[in-house]
């Protein structure tokens, strides 16, 4: 299981929201690179970046941090928010990104997820399933839709789609622990490669998605607990490789 640390942009920062609401914030860092590298030098093997004002605009707005991350570290690393056109992604993966995450854009669009994994192939391209009372959360999380969270997946697998970064956000930013019943499900009914996303904050967390692994979940992203010390890294890659 990959141990993915989180670092979220907003205004060239790295900061942490709960819920992804925007007006709870907390910034940790000026500068994102020298984030990334610290998580590097702890052992990191994958990061995992997110543009929250690209999520919320519709636009990438962080393009400058997330150049000077792939300039510092030479770990391969994940991006998401904002990305709405195959333009968007192309110039994300020609900065350094190793493969791009879309979720807004995939619900109002499943022919331009299509074109994604025609155009730059499937290890490139992940899909962002984000999930609030069972339903589809979009644009950075401020409106629901009506589309069922594992049908959704569903569809997404049948277009060819191996890979989902799967968040329940009322877990997000909370410290409370993963929805284990939930990401094990979305694991067994859509045989998608599952990165959990959400209220990951102990060893015990990791090691009760270590328990699902084999049904298809791959990795867990850690964001607010590493930030605020609930967890080290270094113990958190431990429970992972255990």
């Amino acid at each position: 299981m990959i141990i993915f640390p989180a670092i979220d942009l907003k205004e060239g920062q790295c900061v942490r929201l709960v819920q992804g609401n925007k007006d709870n914030k907390t910034v940790y860092s000026d500068s994102p690179a020298d984030v990334a590298l610290s998580f590097q030098n702890q052992g990191a093997e994958w990061l995992h970046v997110v543009d929250l004002d690209g999520a919320f605009s519709g636009n990438p707005t962080n393009r400058n941090a997330i150049i000077r991350i792939a300039e510092t570290i030479n770990i391969p690393f994940q991006v998401g928010g904002g990305l709405r056109t195959s333009e968007d992604v192309e110039k994300t993966l020609s900065i350094g990104a190793s493969r791009v995450i879309i979720g807004t854009k995939a619900v109002s669009s499943p022919e331009f997820v299509k074109e994604l994994l025609d155009k730059f192939g499937p290890e490139k391209i992940v899909l962002g399933l984000d999930a609030k009372d069972g339903m589809v959360a979009i644009e950075g999380w401020v409106e629901t839709s009506k589309l069922s969270a594992f049908e959704f997946g569903l569809q997404m697998k049948e277009l060819g789609i191996q890979t989902a970064v799967y968040t329940d956000v009322s877990r997000d930013g909370l410290l409370k622990g993963p929805n284990i019943e939930s990401i094990e499900k979305m694991a067994l009914e859509t045989r998608l490669h599952i990165i959990a996303s959400g209220g990951v904050t102990s060893t015990e967390n990791i090691k009760d998605l270590k328990h699902i692994e084999s049904l298809g979940v791959s990795g867990a992203i850690i964001g607010k607990a590493l930030y605020d010390g609930k967890i080290s890294l270094a113990d958190a890659l431990k429970a992972a490789k255990q």
